[in-house]
């Protein structure tokens, strides 16, 4: 399954990056940060309407690269430009080619809130996560025992992160809730043989509760799609290879907004 694969490339990374920076130094290092309000994203995407999280990425297991010209700082912009509400980036390196220096350099070019999209599994990434200008991270179920979800929301929390927790299938979202996750992702691809389904998230969105926002992701690439998902009343979407592949990147993301 892929998840072990990423499991395992992420170990051997984080215990590299720990050999070169032990843990006690971020710790200091966020110290000396500001928190943000993590409520404020939950309130945010409870507001009406539909609420729009794009990706920056270069390519994914599923889809190999998606694109050759990858001017990321740009694509920030466009996206801040077209004013969505939070931008993801990707910042795992092995299957992804994502960079935490590109969360880095995005959080020092545009104010819309990020998140760091990566496999975590262990605290040293929220603490990178925060000092590198991530508003949000990503807590996928799958991974972790209902412990670390546990004490992953309630750090997120302390070092002033939002948390979208993300799940596959009714039993991972009951583990979420009972974590009393504040924020609720559905990922409609199956990760075992990547197909997607949107019915993944329309099923699911009746089981959790109107004041838990309940993000879409995977596989939105039209309009009919967008429209699909407003009338199962889900809070968000975030897209990645849809917008990556526009030229006119703020050209879709205003036709998706006007559905």
């Amino acid at each position: 399954m892929i998840l072990d694969d990423l499991v395992a490339a992420t170990t051997k990374r984080i215990n590299a990056e720990k050999a070169e920076t032990p843990l006690v130094q971020l710790q200091a290092q966020a110290d000396k940060l500001p928190n943000k309000n993590p409520q404020e994203i939950v309130d945010k995407f409870l507001q009406p309407g539909l609420h729009f999280i794009a990706e920056i990425k270069r390519s994914s297991p599923s889809k190999g690269t998606i694109v050759t010209d990858f001017p990321y700082l740009q694509i920030a912009k466009d996206y801040q430009d077209a004013k969505i509400d939070a931008i993801s980036v990707l910042t795992e390196p092995d299957y992804f080619h994502g960079n935490l220096q590109y969360l880095n350099e995005i959080s020092n070019t545009v104010q819309t809130p990020l998140l760091r999209k990566d496999f975590t599994i262990d605290p040293y990434m929220l603490y990178q996560a925060k000092i590198n200008g991530a508003s949000l991270v990503l807590l996928i179920v799958a991974i972790l025992t209902d412990e670390q979800l546990n004490d992953y929301l309630k750090l997120a929390d302390e070092l002033g992160l939002a948390a979208l927790v993300e799940v596959h299938n009714e039993d991972e979202l009951n583990r979420a809730l009972k974590a009393n996750a504040k924020i609720i992702g559905v990922n409609n691809r199956n990760l075992k043989d990547f197909t997607v389904d949107l019915n993944n998230s329309i099923n699911l969105r009746p089981l959790v509760p109107e004041g838990i926002p309940f993000i879409t992701e995977s596989g939105i690439k039209t309009t009919a799609d967008i429209k699909r998902l407003k009338d199962a009343r889900v809070n968000g979407v975030l897209i990645g290879e849809t917008f990556m592949r526009a030229d006119n990147k703020e050209k879709i993301i205003n036709e998706f907004k006007s559905v």
